[in-house]
This record gives structure tokens, sequence and C-alpha cells, in this order.
């Protein structure tokens, strides 16, 4: 019953909110034929299709790279001046390239990361599963200045040497003057025995630790694939050794602290310590200096793939590479020199040689020299100590 008294008192007159309705939906027809913006929906700004080529750039986009001083130089350095030239942010993940390819493996085609920086041999494992996406010249118009020698023909469709560097042995130099060693210029003095109880070796499988191998395998005789000789002087490195480190980050209290007065690091690492004080120096042996280089992939089906490439454009410009520079790092295009404070500690003689070992022969004889070095090396540890 009074439901029909409802009902009939409104008769003959439209409910409350009917013309409005009516005149609010006219509006909207008469705004949307005249071009008025849509509200965005939420994956708008990141780009279109797995390439993310198309679209407007989004707000951020994420990047994973390893921590320390790379961490440092991209979001305080290259990544803040990157922000303020486009307004993108950079969300920044810190990790090994090992986790990092591990955690882009995780999620094949559908990543979390838009931009992954990592070494040759693991973006040779992410090209060979399909992982990571083609990197063309007119994405990318600073790479026409990239130096021959940091190019890895293997990888050059996916990927692009940014962070360059150079592995090599390294001393203290008041430790040398004190006790009148004279300079290291071969890779095999760092078997010297006036020098047991103070070193700082890293240990393999660390890449740097590899390196070392290979090029001890060359100055005597040896060769990727004639490595006993290589061997043979790694094990005179270990009688005189105490311990192999697992990585820089447990170098360099120990150089820091005058604990041991020769190493073989990073040119970046070598910077840092002397920032810190420690009176060292990049040594040059004569059978050359492994260049390496960490740079950038973009992981498949980012839909930001558009931006990540912007990213990876402004680090190729000569001002972040010379910025890059004054953190320790070696510049990958031409024109961008040393920075001046690291000349007297970084930078090599003219004529040294320095080139790109095989990352596909490092990655198919990883493990072999790994096994090796575990049987017959580390067993040496501090025996000519005694």
């Amino acid at each position: 019953m009074g439901r029909e008294k409802r009902t009939g008192r409104w008769k003959g007159r439209q409910r409350p909110g009917i013309k409005s309705l009516t005149m609010g939906l006219a509006l909207l027809l008469l705004l949307t034929a005249c071009g008025a913006p849509q509200p965005a929906r939420p994956e708008e700004g990141a780009g279109k299709g797995a390439s993310g080529q198309e679209g407007a750039m989004p707000t951020s986009i994420t990047v994973a790279a390893n921590g320390g001083v790379v961490e440092r130089a991209i979001r305080d350095h290259i990544g803040a001046e990157f922000t303020k030239k486009t307004g993108i942010q950079i969300d920044f993940i810190a990790g090994l390239s090992s986790e990092i390819v591990a955690r882009i493996e995780a999620s094949p085609g559908n990543p979390t990361i838009d931009l992954a920086f990592i070494e040759p041999l693991d973006v040779l494992r992410l090209k060979e599963k399909g992982l990571i996406e083609p990197l063309d010249d007119a994405s990318l118009p600073n790479r026409s200045a990239l130096k021959a020698d940091y190019q890895v023909e293997a990888i050059q469709d996916v990927w692009v040497p940014t962070f360059g560097y150079i592995v090599a042995p390294a001393y203290n130099t008041k430790a040398f003057e004190k006790n009148g060693w004279a300079p290291i210029a071969s890779w095999n003095d760092l078997a010297r025995r006036e020098f047991k109880g103070r070193t700082a070796y890293v240990d393999v499988p660390n890449t740097w630790a590899l390196l070392a191998l290979y090029f001890l395998a060359l100055a005597n005789g040896g060769d990727f694939d004639r490595l006993d000789p290589g061997l043979e002087k790694a094990k005179e490195m270990a009688r005189i050794s105490e311990t192999f480190y697992k990585n820089s980050t447990q170098v360099m209290p120990v150089m820091q602290q005058g604990l041991a007065d020769v190493t073989y690091l990073s040119t970046y690492v070598i910077a840092a310590l002397a920032d810190q004080g420690v009176p060292i120096k990049m040594a040059a042996p004569k059978e050359g200096v492994p260049l390496q280089a960490i740079g950038p992939v973009v992981p498949k089906g980012t839909p930001k793939g558009k931006a990540a490439r912007q990213f990876i454009d402004f680090f190729l410009e000569k001002t972040s590479q010379a910025a890059l520079t004054e953190l320790g790092f070696s510049s990958v295009v031409e024109g961008v020199g040393v920075a001046d404070k690291y000349k007297d500690v970084l930078a090599l003689p003219e004529g040294t040689k320095a080139f790109i070992p095989s990352p596909e022969k490092l990655m198919e004889l990883r493990g072999t020299w790994s096994d090796r070095w575990a049987q017959e090396v580390r067993p040496e540890l501090g025996k000519g100590l005694k």
C-alpha cells in the first residue's frame, strides 16, 4: 500500500536526477566530439608493445645494477641529471649481475625491471634464452661515438658498454718504496716471494680472478685452450697468500688498513681506495690488461623500452662519460680520457695493450677453470708462509 502511495505521489512529474542525468550525458557527448582530454588509463604513458617504442614517456623506469660505486653513479650522478632533463625518475634495485639475471629469468616476457646493467657473460646467457630486446642504432644515436675496443661483436645487437673499466694489478707505492721493491711489470710478478703474506687476491669464480688466470696463462705461453701454465703460476700466488677474497668489498678494508700491499682490482675500486687516502697505483703489465665493461640490456616485455633506451643513450653523452671518469671508470666513448685527479693512479703508459678477452670463451670455460682452481690452486694457500 505504501508503495502505491509513493508511485502516485510522483505521477505526472520526473523523478529527481533524471533531468540532470540527461543533461550530463549530452554534455559528455559534446565534449568527446570536441576532443576533450580523457582520463589516462593506469598503463598509459608507459609505452606500447613489447619493445615499448610507442606511446608517451613514463614518469619512472626501474633500473637494476650493482651496488656501491655503480649505484652511486646511477642514483646521484647520471640518473639525477637524466631526471632533470627528462622528468623521468629512476627507481633503483641493487644486486649482483648474476642476481639481476636470475630476476629477469624468473619472469620471462613480464619483467619487473626496465633496464639491467650487467656483464657480457651474463648478457650472453640472457641472449641465448631470448630474454632481452635488440638495441638498434636509430634509438641510440650516441652509440656512434663508442670506442671500438669496447665493442663485443657477439652481443652488440642487445648490449651497450657504458661503465668501462680495466682489471689490473695494483700496489701500495709507499710499501714498495720502503721495501725497495721494483714496480709490478708482469702478471707473473703477483707471485714474487717478497710479497708473501702481503697479498689480497680475489678468488675464482669471481670474473676478475678468471681474467687474472687468463693473463697468467698468456704470460707463460698459454691461452684459453692451454691453461696449465697459468694454473702453475697461480699456485705460486696461492703459496705466498694467507687467503683469497670473495670480492672487492672484502679486499678494500685489507688494503685500507695496510694489511696487504699487492692486489688486482678494477680501476673504479683502485680509484675509491685512492680517494680514501691509500697510496695505490695501477700497474701496466707487459702482457697487457683486460678491458671490461658493465652495460645495460632491455628485458623483453617491458612497456617502458623507449624511456629505457633514452637513458642508455644519455649514458653515452660525453658529459656523462666525463662524470663517470671522475668516479674512476674508463670512458667508453672517444674524446674522454682519464680524470685529471686519477692520472697518477690509473693512467697507463702509451702502448700498453688493452683488450677484451673473448666473453664466449670465458663463458664456455668458466666452469672448468673454476673446478681446476678449486682442486689445484686453492689447496696451495699459505704453504709458502711457513
